[in-house]
């Protein structure tokens, strides 16, 4: 298939209640030409009513939706132009695989030589060459995935929305068609959302990553910022694995277990602040503490072997268990369950994060 011309996406003020709950609380989002944005946030937070916004199937109450610079708030589903993949991938059973991809061609009445055409070069995007006589039932999950997307994207859309299209599959299936997704949306340019709780499938796949809880874009950001640089604890306990240890700010210090932190430069001083703990960016000190390093002493709680690497959980002086990820068991003379170990944490990982 060749190229698409895509088109941008500009969310103002979109509003959806429901009773009184508000699934969609004033959404703001600008989603750029041929991007791969994702909607991440838990069951709940708003994501798939924002899609589902997009996609026409949900009227707001209120707010703009432009796809470039045309407004299609009232516009129906079947006049945006915009290719869909449920997470049920609403195959039709009683039809062979090329009469499900041909189907959003016969609704546009294109020729029948012209939708054979289609089908076949659908059929070898999505790698599933040969197999158009075959019927839905015959097929594994992966090959539905791919015969859904094939369907979504027949007939040339600039806009490509996804549901939590891979839920459904087994880890390495999974794994696997996210890079083949991505490669996918390399080659064909499409605008691409996708919805999905996985914040590791998130950061495999997206160019941008839209953070959604309780139907508010809570950040905005390419991976390694959202990861790195959280604008919140949200954020920051909903992206990857973290501790939260409290935080008391004394004059132009903060201090955390009576120490004061070494912190990055500009890092903003509130009452409400917490220190973000990454397990993987903890670090065993077996000779004291380095320069511009901040410490954390404890007892080890628990050792648990994970195959490409350790978690190891230290109980502090205060009770609170912390969590250090190394490759491999770390080479000391006292680690061990009950074993004495301090541990450091680089002045630049050093992240604090509040409520909001």
């Amino acid at each position: 298939m060749t190229t698409t011309a895509s088109l941008p996406i500009t969310i103002s003020g979109l509003t959806k209640t429901y009773g009184g709950a508000r699934a969609l609380d004033h959404v703001d989002l600008e989603i750029r030409s041929g991007e791969f944005l994702t909607l991440l946030g838990p069951s709940g937070s708003g994501k798939t009513t924002l899609l589902m916004t997009i996609a026409g199937f949900t009227r707001p109450d209120s707010g703009s939706l432009k796809f470039g610079g045309t407004e299609v708030i009232c516009t129906p589903p079947h006049k945006r132009e915009v290719g869909m993949v449920f997470q049920s991938y609403a195959l039709f059973p009683h039809m062979d695989v090329a009469a499900n991809i041909a189907f959003p061609l016969t609704l546009r009445r294109l020729p029948k030589d012209e939708i054979a055409r289609r089908v076949d070069q659908a059929l070898e995007t999505v790698q599933l060459g040969g197999y158009g006589q075959r019927g839905i039932a015959q097929l594994s999950g992966g090959q539905r995935q791919r015969v859904a997307l094939a369907r979504a994207i027949v007939f040339e859309p600039r806009i490509l929305l996804m549901d939590e299209p891979l839920s459904a599959l087994d880890k390495k299936l999974r794994e696997h068609m996210q890079i083949e997704l991505r490669h996918l949306h390399d080659k064909l340019g499409m605008t691409t959302v996708y919805v999905t709780h996985d914040q590791r499938e998130a950061l495999t796949m997206s160019d941008r990553i839209a953070v959604i809880n309780q139907g508010r874009v809570m950040q905005l950001g390419d991976p390694e910022a959202l990861y790195e640089r959280p604008a919140n604890k949200f954020v920051a306990d909903f992206i990857g694995d973290s501790t939260f240890l409290p935080v008391e700010i004394s004059g132009s210090q903060a201090v955390c277990h009576g120490r004061p932190l070494e912190l990055p430069a500009d890092t903003p001083l509130r009452a409400d602040s917490f220190l973000m703990l990454r397990p993987e960016k903890l670090r065993l000190l077996t000779d004291g503490p380095a320069a511009g390093m901040n410490t954390f002493s404890g007892t080890i709680k628990r050792i648990v072997y994970q195959g490409d690497s350790v978690l190891t959980q230290i109980t502090l002086s205060d009770e609170q268990v912390i969590s250090m990820r190394s490759v491999g068991h770390p080479e000391s003379a006292t680690f061990r369950i009950g074993g004495p170990v301090t541990l450091g944490l680089r002045r630049d990982d050093t992240i604090l994060v509040c409520d909001d």
